[in-house]
């Protein structure tokens, strides 16, 4: 087990993230945050924003190293980015992050990461937040999705995601799918894949248009896992071909300390944008954690094994 664990916080920045972009990070800008988790060793991570009207909510991954499983939260926020509620509105036996939230069709959908099922499901809200229906499986072949970001350009729709195979290999590669109608079929690009870079291939929050190009927020995570954010544009997208330029990498701001050793999303919510940071923490306590867990999962096995 590494000896230093991420514990990452979410914040809220009054800023569209073309501004943040052009401007090269969060200097600047107003920024609030989100409450601290209510025990040690939690954290909120993967925050995706949805205005509907006058309302804000924030859907998010929480986190707990007692037993290393993602659940999804669900927050309704005020005017000043404040938490009015909030409580957990998806949870699986499987892991699940980076959830995506999005309204088409006259429906609200969501686009978890759940890697551990082996799938990537498509759900749909039967009663928002709190009720969640899986409408279908995306179809990807042999892969498995990592970080996968969906956004419709041109009355297509497309999908950006880093296959779990190339996470295992420790070398990020950036794939696409496309497909006529949000439910599939899902074409897989020709192309794939469409960029190997370590320093900007893994996805790292909503995919946006901004002045006719798609800007995709990439983790850089030369020197560890979610260093930093770049905007890699797609300055052509289409079935036939695929072409790619690479913006400077974006750092947490020096007043975010002691959350200064990542930042690995970046989601534009109309005029404001959600992101997060990192610490990497040490502790006696979080050590014991992880021995007890660690313990607890040995012991299943004998029991599965008997």
């Amino acid at each position: 087990m590494a000896i230093k664990k991420d514990i990452w916080r979410t914040g809220l920045c009054f800023a569209p993230v073309d501004d943040i972009v052009t401007m090269g990070g969060f200097s600047g800008f107003d920024v609030t945050w989100l409450p601290d988790m209510p025990r040690s060793y939690q954290f909120r991570a993967d925050p995706f924003g949805l205005r509907l009207g006058d309302n804000l909510h924030l859907f998010s991954e929480v986190f707990d190293y007692r037993d290393r499983h993602g659940r999804i939260e669900w927050a309704a926020l005020d005017a000043k980015g404040r938490v009015i509620e909030s409580r957990i509105v998806l949870e699986k036996p499987w892991h699940l992050s980076y959830p995506q939230v999005f309204a088409s069709e006259g429906e609200i959908w969501m686009l978890p990461e759940a890697f551990q099922s082996g799938k990537l499901t498509l759900y749909r809200a039967k009663t928002f937040p709190d009720e969640w229906e899986a409408t279908c499986d995306i179809a990807l072949g042999e892969d498995v999705a990592i970080d996968a970001t969906i956004l419709n350009f041109h009355g297509m729709w497309w999908l950006f995601y880093t296959p779990l195979h190339a996470v295992k290999s420790g070398v990020n590669a950036l794939h696409c799918a496309y497909a006529n109608r949000l439910t599939g079929h899902w074409t897989r690009h020709a192309g794939n894949p469409i960029r190997v870079d370590h320093a900007s291939a893994r996805p790292g929050g909503m995919a946006v248009e901004i002045d006719g190009k798609v800007m995709l927020p990439v983790q850089d995570c030369v020197g560890g896992y979610g260093r930093g954010i770049r905007p890699l544009w797609l300055d052509s997208l289409s079935p036939a071909s695929v072409k790619i330029s690479c913006g400077p990498r974006l750092n947490p701001a020096p007043g975010f300390k002691p959350y200064l050793e990542g930042l690995h999303t970046l989601s534009a919510c109309g005029d404001l944008t959600f992101f997060d940071v990192k610490k990497r923490t040490l502790s006696p306590n979080l050590l014991m954690i992880e021995a007890r867990r660690a313990l607890r999962n040995r012991a299943a096995q004998r029991r599965q094994d008997v």
